[in-house]
């Protein structure tokens, strides 16, 4: 007699982040209280080269991103919003008509796209560089991105809570770190912040 396994499947999770060199998505699940990834996806876009001195995204730029994102949209089939958290960071923040990619890109993806501030930037990647870290306490965390540089000096008091009196953003221009790259700890907090809103 066959036996049917009948626990509830975990739960899938994806993050996009929309950055100024590359567009990355990560797919997650969580079980038993911790994160799997089970998926990578990553383009290079370089959304940032097309961004002119006025500010204005290139047609180029808007449709290597978009091309982008019906890439990933294959992915993401069958996903529900709730499980999809998709946020645009420097160069989206910095773009005029950041609204008019964001329109079309609401008929390549079938997900809201957030585009978030600096601060909220500099939140999701502490809290994801904390996730993954054993030791407690206060931390300095420095993100090297396409377009901006975040420093951080925070302490979680909780799994999803960073204590603002704790932290301090500053946004360098990149080209002042001439080596290294970025170490994008952005998917894990995402991820995670989903969690937390799907079980409420």
């Amino acid at each position: 007699m066959p036996i049917h396994d009948k626990s509830p499947r975990p739960q899938e999770f994806a993050a996009v982040d929309l950055g100024s060199n590359s567009f990355h998505m990560v797919i997650a699940r969580v079980v038993d209280g911790a994160m799997q990834i089970i998926g990578r996806l990553k383009q290079r876009v370089h959304l940032a080269d097309g961004l002119g001195p006025d500010n204005m995204l290139s047609e180029e730029a808007m449709t290597r991103g978009l091309n982008c994102l019906s890439l990933f949209a294959e992915r993401l089939q069958g996903f529900s919003p709730a499980s999809v958290c998709i946020v645009g960071t420097h160069t989206l923040r910095q773009a005029l008509n950041a609204t008019d990619f964001l329109k079309r890109a609401e008929k390549v993806i079938p997900y809201p796209i957030e585009i978030i501030s600096g601060n909220e930037e500099a939140r999701l990647i502490f809290m994801g560089v904390e996730h993954t870290q054993p030791e407690k306490g206060r931390k300095l965390v420095i993100d090297i991105g396409g377009g901006s540089t975040e420093l951080v000096i925070g302490e979680i008091s909780n799994r999803f809570s960073l204590k603002a009196a704790g932290w301090v953003v500053s946004a360098l221009p990149s080209f002042i770190f001439m080596a290294g790259s970025s170490i994008k700890r952005i998917f894990s907090a995402l991820a995670w912040r989903q969690h937390k809103n799907w079980k409420r």
